[in-house]
């Protein structure tokens, strides 16, 4: 089914929800190995990647070297354009050489979220048909060499030249960066690098000339809120641009050094982390292979960092964490805040105790490359907090009513639509999911809610999908829970809606409780009479100790409403 974008004609005095993004620079026409060797070019001697966990650094030239070597030893192991790539790992300098080798052989780098297990794991790769997959031999509790071993038990008794596997007849070849956990059938990656000596310098050379910036060359799985993950399939002209206009907010230059303790499988941390510094010459810095606040506050000390990117709950565990004085952050001046809204004293904090006046917020999709609105370093401190910033360069938004396609005035709550370089090119071999979410004029449908004010700032409000019509009436959660935020006793707090015979809908409220408080369901009610609508107080109350969540943190609300409804006898 194709979606149809709408055209609407509005009042000449009435202000619509649209914006479009100029810039004085324009968009990247190159591959994101053309640009890698162009930056190697300007910056040879500067830090490029320092892995503390693993006592490893390198310059931009020596990263080329390694960079280049595993191009070429890919290669000559059979891996070829366009085939698919998975790397299964948790942050690491293996997991940035193999991003930047896969895109200077064309070969698609397909994301896999270190936290999957078995199942997961086999619909990725058998969705994606990934013909070649490096992994970490294991990571916190998940071993991933015995989780490969149980879709593919051929690894124990094949060669690495015999790989075939019944289960994942794509699967070819599989290199493991943990030497000591390999299976006879794996390569190791020393012993990938040996391959290299087959190819030559002038074999990569002419392969990547070939390739276009149009192409293909990510695949990164949603979080799948709302049901199966689905393959966003973005080209190097989407995530090249995205991370370098990300770091152009920012200010970044060859002198920044970023301290990245995002997951380099999300797009937080490859693109607006990796390509981000890889555009500018600017140095990435991984404290560890995943998140430790003290390590990260290390990292930023003894590595003089100047920006550092994270989720509020990180930069909360940094600024709590008991040791945090004993480190200088004065290096700090930027850094990007993304994933949820920031409390306004936790940012007047970042500013303040960690030195980063220029901290940027941004909002973005995996499926948009990701951002297309992002804050400017000089935004007020309220921007900051209650918006998403503005448009970035090079793209559009919109907000429509979701009924009827028509562009909402300013100030009204509409769908938040985007449209330009920085959209997927489609959900892998998934069209009619593509079809649902990008409309016939290129715009991606988000399923978010949010306004837009007379400045252009975007505040998201909600998502589509979450909204509760109950009698007739239109009930955003999101006001809902801002309210009961307010409860000094309630520390989270989820609003769904349930189905009811007489309204349609009800509303439900999951509340958690701040530890040694109390609170029953007729104290919460009271608290709402006479604050909030009658018909926006909560006819159903359960409190929990926590919230239904994807690997990725996000909160899985359709999985709350199946919960309840069966729990309700609705």
């Amino acid at each position: 089914m194709i979606r149809h974008a709408t055209t609407t004609t509005a009042p000449l005095h009435r202000l619509d929800s649209y914006v479009s993004g100029i810039s004085e620079l324009p968009l990247k026409g190159q591959t994101i190995g053309d640009c890698f060797d162009a930056t190697v070019a300007n910056h040879a001697d500067r830090d490029a990647l320092i892995s503390r966990h693993q006592n490893q650094r390198y310059t931009w030239r020596q990263l080329q070297e390694v960079v280049d070597r595993t191009a070429r030893a890919l290669l000559a192991i059979g891996v070829t354009k366009g085939e698919r790539v998975g790397i299964w790992s948790p942050n690491c300098a293996e997991w940035t050489i193999t991003q930047f080798a896969t895109a200077k052989i064309g070969a698609v780098l397909v994301n896999i979220n270190p936290s999957y297990r078995t199942h997961e794991l086999e619909y990725a790769l058998r969705q994606s048909g990934t013909s070649t997959l490096v992994l970490q031999g294991a990571f916190k509790s998940s071993n991933y060499v015995d989780m490969l071993a149980e879709l593919v038990p051929e690894i124990d008794s094949a060669t690495p030249e015999s790989l075939a596997s019944a289960r994942l007849p794509a699967l070819q070849r599989v290199i493991c960066l943990d030497a000591e956990r390999a299976r006879p059938a794996m390569l190791t990656w020393r012993s990938l690098q040996a391959h290299a000596e087959a190819i030559d310098a002038a074999q990569l050379a002419e392969l990547q000339a070939t390739l276009q910036f149009d192409e293909p060359i990510n695949i990164q799985y949603t979080s799948g809120t709302t049901g199966a993950p689905k393959g966003a399939t973005l080209s190097h002209h989407n995530i090249l641009n995205n991370g370098f206009f990300v770091a152009e907010r920012i200010g970044l230059t060859c002198e920044d050094r970023m301290v990245i303790p995002v997951p380099l499988y999300h797009c937080f941390g490859m693109v607006m982390g990796n390509l981000g510094c890889m555009t500018h010459g600017a140095a990435m810095i991984y404290p560890g292979d995943g998140f430790d606040a003290l390590a990260t506050l290390r990292a930023v000390s003894e590595e003089r960092a100047t920006a550092l990117y994270g989720v509020p709950t990180m930069f909360i565990a940094e600024l709590e964490h008991p040791d945090f004085e004993q480190f200088d952050l004065g290096s700090l001046r930027t850094g990007i805040m993304a994933g949820s809204i920031c409390p306004i004293e936790v940012m007047r904090q970042v500013i303040d105790k960690m030195h980063m006046r220029e901290v940027s917020i941004c909002y973005g999709m995996t499926e948009t490359s990701p951002v297309s609105l992002q804050t400017q370093t000089d935004a007020p401190l309220d921007k900051r907090v209650t918006t998403v910033g503005t448009i970035h360069p090079h793209t559009e938004v919109k907000l429509v009513d979701p009924s009827s396609g028509a562009v909402v005035p300013r100030g009204e709550k509409g769908e938040l639509c985007t449209r330009g370089y920085s959209v997927m090119l489609g959900y892998w071999n998934n069209p009619e999911a593509t079809d649902k979410a990008i409309d016939s004029g290129g715009w991606m449908h988000t399923g978010d809610l949010a306004t837009m004010d007379e400045e252009g700032y975007v505040a998201i409000v909600g998502r589509i999908k979450d909204m509760i019509i109950r009698g007739g009436e239109n009930i955003y959660p999101r006001e809902i829970e801002d309210f009961l935020y307010t409860h000094p006793a309630i520390s989270d707090v989820q609003v769904i809606g349930v189905p009811d015979e007489k309204y349609g809908e009800e509303v439900m409220a999951w509340v958690k409780l701040v530890e040694g408080e109390s609170l029953d369901e007729e104290g919460l009610r009271a608290f709402c009479q006479g604050q909030i609508a009658h018909y926006k107080v909560p006819r159903y109350v359960k409190f929990v100790d926590a919230f239904p969540m994807t690997v990725t943190g996000k909160i899985q609300k359709y999985k709350m409403r199946e919960e309840a409804t069966h729990e309700l006898g609705l």
